[in-house]
């Protein structure tokens, strides 16, 4: 636990890429999502490289391509514009929002794996993530909602936004990254309207934890938020 007084280094530590824009194993182009998993393996959705990489804790030289990495396509052994990425442990796979092809993607993290499956299509997937019951939260930015999967579900269940893009409290305006709690309360980075916001459990509206004041740089607002962690 990270007590509440804690005051973070000004400078911090490459751990992945920062060899420039590029192809290569240590580097990355337009890194997006990131999943840290216990062992501090991190793995990162590579964008613009049509990639997930995998960096293990302590080799900060090279990554490894553990999903795509064979051109934007739409064929099961490629990606096009990952946006986000988790590690599920249960099945030892990734689930990949695979945003270009418009569908969430599983991947076996065993080694020799060359193609991946659909978990769910037809779906405008920005972030995913996964709560202790085994249950995907998935953020469609076109429908400005989020849904909740039984894995193997293609439907979903409404849990934040739903009605439409706006600024009400029961709105959202392209919803990107997600945060799952222990009370299974959603946290969503309202991109579009500058706030992040929580939807507990069965609830109809949302309530802002952060920003909402318009887009700006003073420390009550917010700017295009993507990225969002919970403590």
């Amino acid at each position: 636990n990270i007590p509440a007084d804690a005051t973070w280094k000004q400078n911090g530590v490459t751990i992945a890429g920062g060899n420039r824009d590029g192809r290569a194993t240590n580097q990355l182009n337009h890194p997006l999502g990131l999943f840290v998993d216990d062992d501090q393996t991190v793995v990162i959705a590579d964008f613009r490289n049509h990639r997930i990489m995998q960096w293990k804790n302590g080799d900060t030289t090279n990554g490894q391509v553990v999903a795509g990495g064979k051109g934007a396509g739409n064929g099961l052994h490629q990606l096009n514009g990952p946006t986000d990425v988790l590690i599920d442990k249960e099945t030892d796979s990734l689930i990949i929002c695979d945003y270009g092809n418009r569908r969430v993607v599983r991947w076996s993290c065993r080694s020799g794996t060359t193609q991946g499956e659909i978990l769910i299509d037809n779906i405008d997937c920005y972030g995913v993530a996964m709560d202790d019951q085994r249950y995907l939260y998935v953020s469609d930015w076109k429908k400005h909602e989020v849904r909740r999967y039984q894995l193997g579900e293609k439907n979903g269940t409404l849990v934040a936004g739903g009605n439409g893009k706006g600024d009400g409290l029961n709105q959202l305006n392209v919803p990107t990254y997600l945060f799952v709690d222990r009370d299974h309360s959603v946290y969503v980075s309202d991109n579009d309207n500058h706030r992040v916001m929580k939807w507990v459990e069965g609830a109809k509206e949302g309530i802002v934890v952060a920003g909402g004041q318009g887009a700006g740089d003073s420390l009550t607002q917010l700017y295009y938020p993507y990225g969002i962690f919970v403590d």
